[in-house]
């Protein structure tokens, strides 16, 4: 008599169904990549258990920027077809920023539907390809908040004090959010 014992997954992960979609299966993977070789600057979870299409990250303000300090929170939901379609991810912490619009949701050209822009502001292979993962849409993230693009705006309102007065109301607004998200970060 011989008895197999299988290890049962992380509590993070829910349990594999052998019907689950494509999407799913590569979700849960990525998942626990994440949390088998934790990325600096983010970490990310289910916000259901239950239900691999929506994650909660903490995003670390990057370093030697001004939104250095801040912890902020954000949900990826992804659709049922991903990889080939991108996830939508909005800021659950209020954040200031040319990228980010008002209601949080963020407006980067990894994140937009793969194929021809058209108004022309962004190259096919700037956009959303499936080869993209969680991982490489945080980083382009992280790098978003260290470097914003003040040409193609999310927020108008964030790009004109970031073009014209960086230093001063800019800052000064960004400071804010930080602080708030510190506040809040682990509630």
């Amino acid at each position: 008599l011989s008895l197999s014992l299988t290890p049962s997954p992380p509590p993070s992960l829910p349990r594999v169904n052998m019907t689950e979609p494509q999407s799913a299966l590569l979700l849960r993977r990525q998942l626990a990549e994440l949390n088998k070789n934790p990325v600096d600057g983010f970490s990310a979870g289910l916000i259901d258990d239950n239900d691999l299409y929506r994650w909660e990250v903490l995003i670390i303000g990057p370093p030697d920027t001004l939104y250095e300090g801040g912890v902020f929170k954000a949900h990826l939901t992804f659709p049922k077809d991903y990889p080939l379609r991108p996830p939508k991810m909005k800021f659950i912490t209020e954040i200031w920023h040319p990228n980010v619009d008002k209601n949080g949701d963020v407006c980067i050209s990894i994140l937009h539907e793969p194929g021809e822009d058209k108004y022309g502001y962004e190259k096919p292979e700037e956009r959303w390809l499936p080869i993209h993962t969680v991982e490489t849409i945080l980083i382009s993230v992280i790098s978003m908040l260290a470097d914003p693009n003040g040409d193609s705006p999310a927020n108008v309102d964030a790009a004109k004090e970031w073009r014209e007065d960086r230093n001063g109301e800019f800052k000064r607004k960004v400071a804010r959010c930080v602080r708030k998200s510190q506040e809040t970060a682990f509630e």
